[in-house]
């Protein structure tokens, strides 16, 4: 039975890629999985599920889901684990401190750099038509990995095994009290400037949205009271929005050296 041309150009530029010949190894995946967590893990599928970024999913059919709604539990699972290590590891320090080094461990730029410590982008799932692997794509691609993660790693083994899992992996490897700790939570400081200087709290506006689902690009602005005072871009609404309030704090600093001059 012969195809028409339009079933020819459909077979050629359908997104779905249905060829074994072209999926990953799964079986070297899990074994890379699980090396970094020193045991054999029984849902194998729901660990190639933490590993599947909606780029692939959308091209492969391999995979049936992506790793979002893991990502979604892992982010709370890695905050509480943190959270819980900061508050009693530092039982001297207050709220805001704990705060303020709870970020440095979860911010995106901190799970990518885990992620790539654990060599995680040899094992992750994305389509690198679409994902470069040397592009800022790829870090947030590999920190939500990470998350989904830490969830797989949660509904395997319970809590007990998530922590060790955070502890070996995330927090020890960058935890140093009194080096490396910048506070890189640019919206919290720009609110806690505006409480100190008691004026309206920032509003942050999604100024343009482009690009497809998994390569989106966001432009926000940030006002403080009538001001507009600071721009920023990213690749998700969270990293844009820190930029803004990056280069507000940045502006407002300026400012204020001007002044005192």
């Amino acid at each position: 039975m012969s195809f028409s041309l339009i079933d020819k150009l459909k077979n050629i530029f359908s997104l779905k890629e249905t060829s074994p010949r072209k999926r990953p190894n799964h079986k070297k995946i899990i074994e890379g999985i699980q090396q970094l967590l020193g045991y054999p893990v029984k849902n194998k599928e729901l660990f190639l599920q933490a590993l599947a970024h909606r780029s692939y999913t959308e091209t492969f059919s391999d995979i049936s889901q992506s790793n979002e709604r893991l990502e979604f539990l892992g982010d709370s699972i890695l905050g509480f684990i943190v959270g819980k290590f900061l508050y009693e590891n530092f039982p001297e320090e207050n709220e805001g401190f704990l705060t303020k080094y709870r970020s440095y461990f979860v911010n995106k730029n901190a799970l990518a750099r885990a992620a790539r410590d654990m060599n995680l982008e040899k094992l992750v799932l994305y389509n690198k038509r679409f994902i470069k692997p040397d592009s800022e794509g790829l870090n947030t691609v590999l920190a939500d990995c990470l998350e989904a993660l830490t969830a797989a790693v949660y509904f395997e083994g319970g809590m007990e095994k998530a922590e060790q899992f955070v502890e070996r992996w995330i927090i020890k490897p960058h935890f140093d009290r009194t080096k490396n700790f910048e506070d890189t939570n640019y919206k919290g400081q720009l609110l806690e400037y505006s409480h100190a200087h008691k004026i309206s709290p920032p509003i942050y506006k999604v100024l343009k949205e482009e690009g497809p689902a998994h390569k989106k690009k966001y432009v926000v602005q940030v006002t403080v009271g009538d001001n507009i005072i600071g721009i920023g871009e990213g690749n998700n609404k969270k990293t844009a929005e820190q930029y803004a309030a990056k280069n507000a704090f940045k502006k407002i600093k300026s400012q204020d050296q001007t002044e005192s001059n």
